[in-house]
């Protein structure tokens, strides 16, 4: 018995010490965020074939959703993102949803934009009426500026404002005891250049090219020089050109500079009337009348100088 107790005491006592290693990248922490970035880039290139494969407008309808800035009164079933229109063809709009966000984005030169559901003809009368209302507007910007300027107010009735099927025509005539050049020269008045001034402010941001025109009386003109009715329109329309330049005009917006002597009278009637003496700007149409399309004949207004009904 003894013999076994000192066999015992003479083992060997083997401790075993246990390292704890953190897990670290061994662990399973980097499969969740693995996961996360697969989803991202899933719904990346999802996101990315979506984009490729719809149409402008319903683009136009993700920019809406995006920069909301008013509720439109039209519905659709996917929340107004895409307009309630399934991408790829044979498009279809649900006619119940939540109201959608909407917001008007800027066109380029005020133009409606193409659509497959506009037909060519349609196209060109919304883009003729959209210029038609632009015109109204500055006629109206251009009435407010001369009147609410006391040193203009009194040349109101110097400036005359027509539709023609040319463009919106904006004339600065002479009337009888009122002159915008003196008799026989190109060199403004003061009261003419602060008129020119005025008018370019208002079209200086509009999106069509100019045509400006010098036009005389009938009255027989010729210094002995030679120089003319035909020399001296064409200088007055030349030096309200450079005015227009001064007033912010740019000079790429100027198409075309002109003089016509008597050769298109305001009043053919009364030849040697002094409303005939006129320098004539006209913002040129971007979008003429022609087609099918034949809008009635129709004045926006002139300014009273007993301006006749046809242009």
């Amino acid at each position: 018995m003894a013999d076994n107790r000192e066999d015992k005491s003479e083992r060997p006592i083997i401790i075993k010490r246990v390292k704890k290693y953190s897990h670290g990248a061994h662990g399973g922490v980097w499969k969740i965020a693995y996961a996360d970035f697969m989803t991202a880039m899933m719904a990346f290139f999802l996101l990315m074939w979506l984009l490729s494969t719809a149409s402008d407008e319903q683009l136009a309808g993700l920019a809406e959703y995006f920069a909301p800035a008013s509720v439109s009164e039209s519905t659709s079933g996917a929340g107004g993102i895409l307009g309630g229109k399934v991408i790829g063809e044979g498009a279809s709009v649900s006619n119940s949803g939540s109201p959608s966000i909407t917001l008007a984005l800027p066109i380029p030169n005020n133009e409606i934009v193409p659509s497959d559901e506009i037909s060519e003809d349609e196209l060109e009368r919304l883009n003729y009426e959209r210029e038609q209302q632009m015109f109204e507007e500055t006629k109206k910007a251009l009435e407010e500026e001369i009147s609410k300027d006391p040193d203009l107010s009194d040349l109101a009735k110097q400036l005359i404002i027509d539709n023609t099927p040319e463009g919106l025509r904006i004339q600065v005539a002479d009337s009888e005891g009122v002159a915008m050049f003196p008799l026989g020269s190109s060199d403004m008045f003061p009261h003419t250049q602060k008129l020119i001034h005025m008018i370019a402010r208002v079209i200086k941001s509009m999106p069509q090219k100019l045509s400006i025109a010098g036009h005389t009386d009938s009255t027989p003109y010729v210094d002995p020089n030679g120089y003319g009715n035909w020399e001296l329109s064409a200088d007055r329309s030349l030096a309200s050109r450079r005015e227009l330049l001064s007033g912010g005009i740019k000079e790429s917006q100027i198409s075309r500079v002109v003089g016509q002597a008597d050769t298109e009278l305001f009043l053919k009637d009364k030849p040697f009337d002094a409303s005939n003496r006129r320098i004539s700007i006209i913002l040129l149409r971007n979008h003429p009348v022609h087609g099918i399309y034949k809008p009635e004949a129709k004045s926006i207004g002139a300014t009273p100088l007993n301006a006749p009904k046809k242009p």
